[in-house]
């Protein structure tokens, strides 16, 4: 992955989460540009498969593609940042985020977006007017 495509990332993102919408400049953490689909999986390092995620989603999603939504029990696809629509998916009922759908649902149970560390990170933004 070069530098050019590392910095449109970024510049897409807004230098936030993809997944859970925290900004890169008030975490503390560099940022991962991940890939959606994972290289083992057949995902390209094409800007069309890649996304800047903080360190927890990236690392709780790892190269899964589904997760089993809590709601249901059924194998759920995750949120694909570049095909998919936030706000169809999500809601933000600070310092939660919500999951509308099973892909919503499944994302943040599986990306575990309301540990309560990452809760606690989310209402400091909210309050400063940082997040979402």
């Amino acid at each position: 992955m070069n530098r050019a495509i590392i910095d449109q990332v970024r510049q897409r993102a807004s230098e936030r989460c993809e997944y859970c919408g925290i900004p890169e400049t008030d975490s503390g953490l560099r940022f991962h540009v991940e890939h959606i689909i994972a290289c083992q999986h057949g995902g390209s390092d094409e800007l069309g498969n890649l996304a800047l995620a903080c360190p927890d989603c990236n690392w709780n999603k790892g190269t899964n593609l589904t997760g089993i939504d809590p709601d249901t029990g059924d194998v759920t696809v995750l949120f694909h940042p570049q095909r998919d629509a936030w706000r169809e998916h999500f809601q933000n009922d600070p310092p939660r985020i919500k999951g509308d759908t099973g892909t919503g649902r499944t994302t943040v149970w599986l990306l575990n977006m309301n540990h309560p560390l990452r809760l606690r990170h989310r209402l400091w933004l909210w309050q400063l007017g940082e997040w979402p």
